[in-house]
């Protein structure tokens, strides 16, 4: 059995998931020890996480984690320079994705699945264009393709959200992920309630981290010619998620991603933002999960 990973009875539903619980283990690879945390039943493709800009394994929604980890297995990691993982924050996507392949074949796995969400669907992206035998499937949250609309750079008033100072800091989270309706606004807080609940806190991104990041998302987001021509080669199934109106990565992208990459499916959640698989989690573990066990076509196998 795999030292970090738990031996599960299947008659003890208690053991199935521990999003809150699952100790943070570390696994070594070209000079970086990337930390994290791995969960849930280990019968299907484990489904590997990508995080937002600013994010760490704790932004990670629990109703979404261990919900998914009742039938697969999760991996929640901390990319280069990012929380408990060492090293010095890349300055591309490009490079974030080639150290998301460092993290995979560490662990030496062959195939898994791909959940990206914002800057963390852009690293999945690359991911799977650099190494398409790695990608069985990819689920591609509030995120857009290199040189979508409006990614180059933030819109002041979202650039605001980014900056503004709380007694609490993940409440800027609220008017980044979420609408500004009742509603939404209610979704977020439980969300902060869910996510707070883990004791054994990672360490919160470095003011260098997300000045690096910064850079990578607006190389990225740069405009230029045939931008979407590559989106063409990822030749997997994939699911694009986002909410009406995302404030971050303008809701648009995610069109435009359903459109270039050949097996995408799209679904847009109504009143909500960046965040609106947090938002409408039940809905969204239902169609990941459906995604995750459809047969494919032949053609793409």
């Amino acid at each position: 059995m795999r030292p970090d990973v738990r031996e599960i009875d299947d008659n003890d539903l208690t053991n199935l998931y521990a999003h809150d619980t699952v100790a943070t283990a570390y696994v070594e690879a070209d000079g970086v020890r990337f930390a994290y945390r791995r969960f849930g039943r280990t019968a299907k493709t484990p489904v590997v996480f990508l995080q937002h800009f600013r994010g760490t394994m704790d932004n990670h929604d629990p109703a979404i984690t261990d919900a998914l980890a009742e039938d697969r297995e999760v991996i929640l990691f901390d990319n280069r320079g990012i929380g408990a993982t060492n090293g010095i924050a890349r300055e591309t996507v490009d490079d974030m994705a080639r150290d998301a392949a460092l993290f995979v074949d560490a662990l030496g796995l062959s195939t898994v699945d791909v959940l990206g969400h914002s800057m963390g669907g852009e690293v999945a992206q690359m991911l799977a264009l650099q190494r398409p035998e790695l990608v069985r499937r990819l689920i591609l949250v509030g995120t857009g393709p290199r040189g979508g609309e409006g990614m180059a750079t933030l819109k002041p008033s979202t650039a605001e959200l980014f900056a503004k100072v709380y007694d609490r800091q993940d409440e800027m989270w609220l008017p980044v992920m979420f609408a500004p309706s009742e509603t939404s606004d209610a979704a977020g807080r439980a969300y902060l309630q869910r996510i707070r609940r883990r004791r054994d806190r990672d360490a919160p991104v470095t003011a260098e981290a997300a000045l690096a990041h910064s850079t990578a998302a607006r190389e990225f987001g740069r405009p230029r010619a045939d931008s979407y021509a590559d989106l063409r080669r990822i030749a997997r199934p994939t699911l694009v998620v986002n909410g009406s109106d995302d404030v971050v990565i303008p809701t648009v992208n995610s069109f435009i991603l359903q459109q270039h990459v050949p097996y995408a499916k799209l679904v847009l959640y109504p009143d909500s933002g960046h965040g609106a698989h947090y938002q409408f989690h039940e809905d969204f573990v239902a169609q990941a999960k459906l995604f995750l066990d459809f047969p494919p076509r032949l053609r793409e196998q």
